[in-house]
């Protein structure tokens, strides 16, 4: 081979071997980069929702043919999540339960709260009790007589109040639970004010002018039929000294009594505000009572009979005249009864219902020593009512 020759020749091989270098150099640094990265290597705990342990990544291994058994083993190193203890928290208070709107607890909660007033002035008869505020021509006892007792048997009649009277029926008791057979000549059954007028005078209806008193004391929602020994027992009692013992209708008396509370614009005292919400925990989520109660009208309610007036008289006999009533004695005023002895001892009439329920003998029946005519306004044998 001549000089020239081999002068183009070695340009030539130098150019051919330069890939050959440039492959190897590659293959060097991506093994160092592998052996670098394995010893890097992160660890990524587990999420910490499922409660495994921590895994490491692993770095890819360069390929081998196949394990040498002779080699020496090492075990890899072991990359733990380092373990601290957990922070210590303390619970929250739990928040108090709001109440939800249009129920008896939250008409409890728009109610003002405030002590007992004074009892000064206080008089019974100043709220109107009884007094006809619809003009039906009944009273008020009678009509809530009508609305509250079944199977009854109504006076009738014209006169006397015809179709109002109630003289017979029954009552399923909403304070006991139980049934009470009502007869007017030997009454057992009370109206009872829900809200005591008392207990008004002590928490706003000191303030009031007379028709609002009136139209408070013979408010349909404020009045229930009930048995006369339960209705004394309450007194003028609120919810947190007395309460029916029927447990399954506190939550209704309750509530009616903050309805009542609220329509007239009355606060409640503390104690009582206790007690109340106390009794409608009990009974989540109860409705506050709408006021939509409704006055029967004359001759309705559950009648299954009428007694009607004497018919006229057809023989001479029945025609005579009646021999005059002997003349009634003057009323004296009666003695000062303590409470509790329904007249007990009396020797004459109350001079008026004030005397007789300070005495502890309100209602006055006509078998009572204690009783007048000028005590019964309705004439049906059952005064101070």
């Amino acid at each position: 081979m001549n000089a020239r020759h081999q002068t183009l020749q070695r340009p030539l091989q130098e150019s051919a071997r330069t890939p050959v270098i440039a492959r190897a150099l590659m293959l060097a640094l991506a093994f160092v980069a592998s052996v670098a990265l394995a010893a890097c290597a992160p660890t990524v705990p587990r999420d910490e929702l499922d409660g495994g342990e921590p895994t490491v990544l692993e770095s890819p291994a360069a390929p081998t043919d196949e394990a040498d058994p002779s080699a020496p083993t090492s075990a890899a190193p072991t990359t733990e999540a380092p373990t601290t203890p957990a922070p210590t928290t303390t619970a929250a208070p739990t928040p108090e339960p709001v109440a939800a709107e249009g129920t008896a607890l939250a008409q409890l909660a728009g109610l003002d709260e405030k002590g007992r007033a004074p009892k000064t002035d206080y008089d019974r008869d100043l709220f109107g009790w009884r007094d006809d505020m619809d003009r039906n021509g009944c009273d008020t006892r009678n009509d809530i007589l009508r609305r509250d007792l079944t199977a009854i048997t109504l006076k009738g009649g014209m006169g006397g109040m015809g179709g109002c009277v109630v003289l017979r029926g029954t009552l399923d008791s909403p304070y006991s639970g139980d049934t009470v057979d009502f007869d007017r000549e030997n009454s057992t059954v009370d109206i009872d004010h829900v809200i005591a007028l008392s207990d008004a005078w002590q928490t706003g209806a000191a303030s009031w002018d007379e028709q609002t008193r009136r139209e408070f004391a013979n408010d349909p929602l404020n009045l229930l039929a009930v048995e006369s020994s339960l209705n004394r027992q309450k007194g003028d009692g609120d919810a947190a000294t007395w309460l029916p013992p029927l447990k399954d209708y506190r939550c209704e008396y309750v509530a009616r009594q903050i309805a009542v509370k609220d329509k007239y614009e009355l606060w409640v005292k503390p104690a009582e505000a206790d007690a109340m919400e106390r009794v409608l925990g009990d009974c989540e989520g109860f409705l506050a009572i709408e006021d939509d109660d409704q006055w029967p009208a004359t001759g309705e309610g559950d009648v299954v009979a009428t007694e009607e007036e004497r018919a006229p008289a057809t023989t001479e006999q029945e025609l005579a005249p009646e021999p005059a009533p002997k003349p009634e004695p003057a009323y004296e005023p009666a003695p000062t009864e303590e409470p509790g002895s329904s007249g007990a001892g009396v020797s004459g009439p109350f001079e008026n219902c004030t005397a007789a329920r300070e005495a502890g003998a309100a209602p006055v029946y006509a078998t009572d020593p204690g009783y007048g005519p000028h005590l019964d306004g309705d004439n049906d044998g059952v005064g101070c009512e």
